[in-house]
């Protein structure tokens, strides 16, 4: 993915904080990429009872190669602009991975 350097991931913990832009509703589930300081993720669940962040903390595992357990939403549950904390990725380890994608 191009860009990667961009993003603003920073520490958490024993991990880091991802900031994600969210685009729920969409035709399909994908990383579109990067926008501003933010990953854009689009997914096709709708933004009701918490399905898109699910699907987005999901899609956010895959695209890392973690575990969907160490993916928690930490800011925006019904804002498009989110942060979700991956226990066990340092922020420059979550960029590389996010470069390869």
């Amino acid at each position: 993915m191009e860009h990667a350097d961009q993003l603003s991931i920073r520490s958490w913990g024993d991990g880091c904080v991802v900031p994600v832009k969210a685009t729920p509703g969409a035709s399909r589930n994908r990383i579109v990429g990067v926008l501003g300081d933010c990953l854009k993720i689009a997914v096709s669940a709708p933004p009701e009872a918490g399905k898109a962040n699910e699907a987005i903390a999901l899609l956010l595992a895959q695209g890392l190669g973690v575990d969907k357990r160490a993916v928690k939403l930490i800011s925006g549950q019904t804002n498009p602009r989110k942060e979700f904390c991956v226990a066990g990725l340092s922020p420059s380890e979550a960029a590389d991975r996010l470069r390869h994608l």
